[in-house]
């Protein structure tokens, strides 16, 4: 049985990450367990962000949606607050025995793609998204694969 963990505070500088909820999963739809925190100004109740960890692994997780996903609002970015974010995720992640750590992005996500190695991810390859997948239903066609070792 999946038990979420006590995460404390995650601060980094000016920036903090709070815990806004809990997904415990969807087994029959193949989502896993996830943590989702927005990104704030520490002192403000500012929103720059939010980042997801999910837990478990299973092929499509690895392979095309990653362990984290991220997002920066607009107005935020240039900071590498999503690198940031990833980083104070890492002994979280080390708790649920995930390691390696996968993200992914896509090949014309030149932000993201920084953002991985500002992180410490290792780009592994880009792999063609199977047409069966929830993404390329969206229309996407690739994905950067980047593995961070624990």
């Amino acid at each position: 049985m999946f038990r979420f963990r006590h995460v404390g505070s995650l601060v980094d500088g000016d920036l903090e990450l709070v815990l806004v909820d809990e997904y415990p999963g969807d087994r029959d739809k193949g989502y896993l367990p996830a943590y989702k925190f927005k990104m704030t100004l520490v002192g403000t109740s500012q929103d720059v962000g939010l980042i997801e960890l999910r837990v478990g692994s299973t092929d499509a997780l690895v392979r095309y949606g990653g362990h984290v996903g991220y997002g920066v609002a607009p107005a935020h970015r240039g900071h590498h607050y999503a690198a940031r974010a990833c980083r104070l995720l890492f002994p979280l992640a080390r708790s649920h025995g995930l390691n390696p750590l996968w993200i992914t992005c896509n090949p014309g996500n030149l932000a993201s793609r920084r953002t991985c190695e500002l992180a410490g991810a290792e780009l592994v390859e880009i792999l063609d998204l199977p047409k069966d997948t929830d993404l390329a239903k969206r229309g996407e066609v690739q994905k950067c694969r980047y593995r961070i070792v624990l």
